[in-house]
């Protein structure tokens, strides 16, 4: 019996996953920019997955407020821009904003448990809002334009946009990755089990709950600014909207809540829904909720949790794998 971090089919697809990044940075060389964009906008969404994952998954901590973050990335990038900053270096510096504003805001949410806490962040997320919306300088409620990225052709800015995105979704998932790997990853399971239990024996409560809130508040606000860039105009309505809480709970609840995969699948999955069925209005959104219930109903653990426990199979495991003599294989 011995006790694993990596098993041969999770080094064999790390491998594979560093392929598929370089195949996928070669994209806008062999297609246009019309591609580039929706793989942008694929980007975005595997980074809020992955990052509601981090955080109610792993954590425990259900945010139903994210898009306060999102909008913050996204209008900082204008800011930045605003004072002569290079567009896409905004970009890198509004994800980074993000995550230093989720400081001060981690001080009061966390005071809030439960359903407490969720609701908290979403007066947060209003909040935000409606700061925004009452400020002409940054175009109050009828939104800003991008002007910074027009210096670039169309196509080249697309391709721009679409190398950020993807550094930024790779470099998010990896911290994402070795966070949940390391000994603060297991602290943030214990506490997601039980908070009190996990304290008195010790783990570092308060500071494992604003280190992954910080970096769920990079990823959203990195998602936001990525938004910006890539559509070139916002508004506080919009880019601070409930819906992005919707799909960041769909994309997780439909992949797997809790497992590192999972939200990956559930983002492959609501953007080919995406694709097909968003012109179909306000039901687009209805059909999503159904099909959401339906597959927590049918698969309690998400369709890669589904899939682990059909075939054990796990490509990017953060915990720990048990082998015995008979090759039976679980992780803790």
């Amino acid at each position: 019996m011995s006790v694993q971090r990596w098993t041969r089919v999770s080094l064999l697809f790390s491998g594979a996953t560093a392929g598929i990044v370089v195949i996928l940075a070669l994209v806008p060389f062999w297609f246009g920019p019309n591609t580039t964009e929706k793989l942008t906008e694929l980007f975005v969404l595997i980074i809020l997955a992955a990052m509601w994952n981090a955080l109610a998954g792993y954590a425990g901590l259900v945010s139903i407020g994210q898009q306060a973050f999102i909008g913050i990335g996204a209008y900082a990038v204008i800011v930045f821009t605003d004072h002569g900053i290079n567009g896409y270096v905004a970009v890198v510096l509004a994800a980074l904003f993000s995550g230093l504003i989720s400081l001060p805001i981690s001080l009061l949410v966390f005071r809030l448990r439960g359903g407490q806490f969720a609701i908290g962040t979403w007066v947060v997320a209003e909040i935000f809002r409606l700061l925004v919306t009452n400020d002409q300088s940054i175009g109050g409620g009828t939104g800003r334009s991008l002007d910074a990225l027009n210096i670039y052709a169309p196509a080249d800015r697309q391709a721009y946009t679409y190398w950020v995105a993807l550094a930024l979704m790779t470099a998010l998932m990896l911290a994402s990755f070795v966070l949940l790997r390391s000994r603060l990853g297991g602290a943030l399971q214990a506490i997601r089990d039980d908070e009190r239990a996990a304290e008195s024996v010790g783990v570092p409560v308060a500071r494992a709950k604003r280190i992954v809130f910080l970096l769920a508040a990079v990823g959203c606000g990195a998602a936001g600014a990525i938004t910006m860039a890539n559509t070139l105009t916002v508004t506080p309505d919009s880019i601070f909207g409930i819906q992005w809480t919707a799909y960041m709970i769909f994309m997780v609840l439909l992949g797997g809540l809790g497992t590192f995969e999972g939200p990956v699948l559930g983002a492959l999955v609501l953007f080919g829904v995406q694709q097909e069925f968003q012109g179909s209005g306000s039901w687009y959104l209805v059909g999503l909720g159904a099909v959401a219930i339906a597959v927590t109903l049918v698969f309690p653990r998400g369709l890669w949790g589904a899939l682990v426990d059909r075939f054990n199979i796990r490509l990017m495991p953060v915990g720990h794998t048990l082998r015995t003599l008979v090759s039976r294989r679980s992780e803790s």
